[in-house]
């Protein structure tokens, strides 16, 4: 192993986390201090000098940094005075960034002035073409450098007529050509993985998620590492604070008050375009200086970590967040490093095995690796449409009365269903004393617990967006999420102490008992797909008057069988944990019930009195 260039690659990638992070902080908070929020109504010179640094810095680095590494800069031209375009650039160059800003300057002022465009969005559109002009001299290379190097090594052998065992692989010291169509080939093959891959619209959501300027589903639980360090620049801010002065900082506040927009859809901006232009801008910049230099980088590294960084400056991630982004963004750091070392360990535990098994060896392995990848694909194929489902389901986005009613319809639908799926598995976990079974209703009932808490958490959203005569569209929205809540903790409860009852290996359930809950769940299902019924066909009234009628007929049922544990715990009973559980699965499931019939109640009173 080359350890030297090893570790100049992994301290290269460290070294650009940290700098992109910074570079990205400090540009984003300048820029915002000079435009503010309302930077379309600034001043056109304003907006042209904004447009002229960044569409220079484009030109510069993108154009005539990449151009020094290709065949071009090194032909001499007449009109150059006899100069390569390395050797002119290099020797005039101050005048090149003066002449190069002043152009743009001119050009973005033009553009504003005269043909009344948005200059910003032409920054967005040629910063993204530079930024994957960027990723493609970066991570073109990372994609098929492996293969070349196999395949040029595989050629060099084959033409030198020595015995495999004793041929050297000195030839991979040396620069090597890439064949144009290999490269072609590689680049329409990103291209297309891009465009049609889920998981790349998975990582891309991410990023816009943990930078997002408004409330979003958080996706990362906060710990002690994010907490910590969002105690640690709180108090940092407060020393600044001091430091700078009362005057002062209300002069910068200014620039970061934010203005009012209702959200309507999930495809809203997640920022404005001045951090779209910042990011794309300081991405392309410094993945092209670093590569021109020939500096080891990860360019998703980079990107990721100045988008984290003007966030931050934006002010995106506030106390309401802060903990939530912190840890998004160590998880994925974190989960970086961990894929790295992962991929060291088990690529050099395969080079083993095919070292020592052959062709047989790489047969088996081949056949293990398609496995995996088809077996993945159709999981995450499967996981996402689900996601994608229940997310639109979930989500209430009506600002009127009739259209906040019709919509949580949905919403407790998809909650029923889910109910339903999750206490049938503890029934049947239970009954059969199955471990895996009742992690499933535990990982499930979490879920669901967590998709109610982000309901609660865009409450004030959702009031904000409603019309001002929908006050009743808020207390019912408002109580609908309470009878959810409530619903939901009865769930994770019941899976809590079923879970840990069998994974404490404590007695299992008596036949009897195994029973009475199979007839209470016989039930309680039939009361589940008459109220998912009686939500799909909302409108018909009479459909919740049928399942408010199994109400007392339902609670009847669980006292017996409460009683009933009661005479048995008397006599026959001798396990204190089996009765503890037995008698805690009773009460709750009773209390499931009992919010499950208020839910269906206030939304037939609802529906009754339209």
């Amino acid at each position: 192993i080359n350890t030297d260039k090893a570790t100049q690659i992994i301290f290269g990638i460290l070294l650009s986390i940290l700098i992109a992070f910074t570079v990205g902080a400090i540009s984003q908070w300048i820029s915002r201090i000079l435009l503010s929020f309302d930077f379309e109504k600034k001043s056109t010179a304003i907006n042209g000098l904004f447009g002229g640094v960044a569409l220079s810095s484009i030109f510069y680095f993108i154009l005539i940094k990449g151009l020094k590494s290709t065949p071009y800069t090194a032909k001499e031209f007449d009109f150059l005075n006899g100069l390569t375009i390395n050797q002119f650039v290099d020797t005039n160059l101050m005048i090149t960034l003066i002449v190069n800003f002043f152009f743009w300057f001119l050009v973005s002022v033009a553009i504003i002035k005269i043909l009344k465009v948005d200059v910003y969005k032409l920054i967005i559109g040629v910063g993204t073409f530079a930024l994957a002009l960027a990723f493609a001299g970066n991570d073109l290379v990372n994609f098929i450098g492996v293969p070349m190097a196999a395949y040029q090594s595989y050629e060099a052998w084959e033409a030198s007529g020595v015995a495999a065992s004793e041929f050297s692989m000195g030839i991979l010291s040396r620069e090597v050509q890439t064949p144009l169509h290999f490269l072609l080939l590689s680049g329409l093959i990103m291209i297309l993985t891009l465009w049609f891959s889920s998981k790349a619209r998975k990582v891309v959501k991410t990023s816009i998620d943990l930078s997002s300027q408004y409330d979003t589903r958080e996706r990362f639980e906060p710990n002690g590492l994010s907490r910590s360090l969002v105690r640690l620049f709180m108090t940092g801010n407060s020393l600044f604070v001091k430091l700078v002065g009362p005057n002062n900082i209300n002069t910068l506040n200014s620039s970061f008050v934010q203005k009012q927009i209702k959200r309507n859809t999930q495809d809203a901006p997640a920022f404005d375009k001045l951090r779209a232009s910042v990011n794309l801008i300081i991405a392309a910049v410094l993945i092209s200086l670093a590569t021109s230099l020939k500096i080891p980088l990860s360019t998703t590294y980079v990107a990721f970590m100045v988008a984290m960084g003007t966030s931050l400056a934006d002010r995106a991630w506030g106390a309401d967040s802060a903990v939530f982004r912190v840890a998004g963004v160590l998880n994925v750091i974190g989960g970086w490093f961990i894929t790295a070392i992962s991929a060291f360990l088990v690529g050099g535990f395969i080079v083993y095995l095919l070292h020592i098994g052959g062709n047989q060896v790489i047969a088996i392995i081949l056949f293990i690796v398609l496995l995996i990848i088809g077996k993945n694909y159709i999981n995450h194929t499967k996981e996402s449409k689900n996601d994608r489902e229940e997310i639109r389901a979930l989500i209430v986005e009506s600002n009127s009365y009739l259209g906040v009613i019709e919509q949580t319809g949905d919403t407790i639908e998809i909650v029923m269903k889910k109910s339903f799926n999750i206490y049938n598995k503890l029934v049947e976990g239970l009954s059969k004393n199955e471990i895996k079974k009742l992690n499933k209703a535990k990982k499930e009932a979490k879920k669901l617990s967590n998709d109610i808490d982000n309901l609660n958490n865009s409450l004030f959203y959702f009031i904000r967006n409603l019309e001002e005569s929908s006050i009743s569209a808020s207390n019912f929205y408002i109580e609908l999420l309470g009878y959810l809540h409530d619903l939901s903790e009865d769930l994770t409860y019941l899976s809590k102490i079923s879970y840990n009852h069998v994974n404490n290996n404590h007695p299992k359930l008596m036949f009897s008992q195994i029973k009475e809950l199979q007839q209470i769940e016989e039930t309680i299902t039939l009361i589940f797909k008459e109220s998912r019924e009686a939500f799909k066909m909302r409108q018909d009234v009479k459909e919740f008057q049928d399942v408010l009628l199994e109400k007392n007929n339902t609670f009847k049922l669980i006292n017996e069988k409460i009683n009933l544990q009661i005479e048995r715990t008397r006599g026959e009973e001798t396990s204190p944990k089996n009765t503890t559980l037995y008698f805690n699965f009773l009460i709750r499931t009773k209390d499931l019930v009992t919010h499950k019939f208020e839910l269906v109640e206030k939304y037939f009173n609802v529906v009754k009195s339209l």
